[in-house]
């Protein structure tokens, strides 16, 4: 049985620390040892409060609940490991009692230390906000069109709400809209809801009063530091419906109350919101509350996935290869055409930011070379389409063809026709497997004359 309890000691995602009721360590997990970066030899049979240090006016929750027999849960701790590292935790820690006496006192962690790192050094800091429209590039007609709605929305304040794959660049989208706004010399911060544990993001958006919690320091919130700015709220649908519920209330009163305060501040902040998911079935999943919903979508963006808009596929592709050649000392100059035929062919799942990486790495193969030919691209493409597709219907080259832009799209009229042809000309099943939406593969079928 021992043997038992020390193996799923070491199987759980938490930290375990036991002392005794002499303060010394009887048992300290695997888990707690990664949170702390020390092994066990370090810890056990020593006393905690010889070993880990702590900041003025802090102490540590196991030896307080030692001493105590205070039941204490969801407390923020930040001390000090032997070696100087600051570690951050949120701790349950709880007495065992023997009639009626103290003799062990036990803490659960959860290690945030990496968490607070991110807050401290980007979340917390006004971001860079580098993106204007001038340096979206695109050149179809619908993505041209939600460029233009962008732009009308930075006349205004209303919320604005942008859905978009991942990797399409709604981030870029949001940071133009503020730049081009009246509350360009504003700050602007961005915060990915999904990134932050519910027990923390709360203080996070609103901030803390001191004497909220233990150790609780009066901390301004996202919504106070964006103050006179923009908040950028990234999947927004990811907040439970009691978090959302507060947001709402900040976006209707336009007043924030931080945890543990009574006082309700004034803040002027634009909120603009994103989602990777249809907002339909984010709705009907009941994900997302209608009045929250409703409130963030007085202006609303799409943004197509680069599969729908492969024409832009070549521009964004030089535009990175110009940014690589100055961050990597070379001077490639274009794309050959077998090269282009399979970024073409390509479904691009991650969009943009999948195709700025694979032309990062066929930088990187390139010698001495002012062309990026097939071979330098990454091989999930090359054997994706030249080996996978073996048996596909590939249309030879017209010699009367005169552009790329006939041969590709003779190239997608066949490989559609193939794929309809494979499922019977189900449209449902055909657009799902080319990786678009019903609308757009009737549009093709109707323009090509499937």
């Amino acid at each position: 049985m021992n043997h038992l309890y020390e193996q799923l000691l070491n199987k759980v995602d938490v930290g375990i620390h036991v002392i005794n009721d002499h303060g010394k360590t009887i048992i300290y997990n695997k888990k707690m040892m990664e949170i702390e970066s020390m092994e066990a030899s370090d810890v056990l049979g020593k006393d905690v409060r010889e070993v880990f240090s702590f900041n003025e006016n802090q102490h540590s929750t196991l030896v307080h609940t030692l001493k105590t027999g205070e039941v204490t849960k969801g407390v923020r701790q930040t001390y000090f490991n032997n070696k100087g590292q600051e570690i951050t935790t949120i701790n349950d820690t709880f007495p065992f009692l023997k009639e009626g006496k103290i003799t062990e006192a036990v803490e659960i962690a959860k290690d945030v230390t990496q968490l607070e790192h991110v807050i401290k050094e980007n979340v917390l800091q006004k971001k860079n906000t580098h993106y204007t429209f001038d340096r979206i590039i695109g050149q179809n007609e619908e993505f041209l069109h939600v460029i233009d709605e962008a732009k009308r929305a930075t006349r205004t304040t209303s919320s604005v709400l942008i859905i978009g794959e991942t990797g399409t660049g709604k981030e870029l989208f949001a940071q133009s809209i503020h730049n081009g706004s009246s509350r360009s010399h504003t700050p602007f911060i961005a915060q990915n809801c999904a990134a932050i544990p519910e027990n923390l993001l709360e203080s996070l958006l609103f901030g803390t009063k001191k004497g909220a919690f233990t150790d609780a320091i009066d901390s301004p919130g996202l919504f106070e530091q964006a103050d006179g700015g923009t908040l950028l709220l990234d999947e927004i649908n990811s907040l439970d419906f009691d978090l959302q519920a507060k947001l709402l209330r900040v976006l209707q009163e336009k007043t924030i109350r931080r945890i543990g305060d009574t006082k309700d501040k004034k803040v002027d902040v634009r909120i603009i919101a994103t989602m990777n998911e249809d907002p339909a079935e984010i709705l009907a999943d009941k994900r997302i509350r209608k009045d929250l919903y409703y409130r963030l979508s007085v202006v609303t963006l799409y943004i197509p996935p680069l599969r729908e808009r492969k024409k832009d596929i070549m521009p964004l592709a030089q535009e990175f290869i110009n940014k690589y050649n100055v961050l990597f000392h070379m001077s490639v100059r274009e794309i050959s055409e077998e090269a282009k035929i399979l970024l073409h062919q390509h479904d691009w799942q991650g969009n943009v930011r999948e195709l700025e990486h694979t032309i990062e790495g066929a930088m990187n193969q390139v010698i001495d070379e002012e062309v990026i030919q097939s071979h330098h691209l990454p091989i999930r493409l090359r054997k994706r389409y030249q080996d996978g597709h073996k048996n596909r219907i590939i249309p030879e080259a017209d010699p009367k063809t005169e552009t790329l832009k006939d041969k590709m799209e003779e190239l997608e009229k066949a490989y559609i026709r193939q794929v309809l042809a494979e499922h019977q000309h189900n449209i449902t099943r055909t657009a799902k497997i080319l990786g678009m939406s019903r609308q757009s593969l009737q549009y093709r079928i109707k323009k090509f004359g499937i």
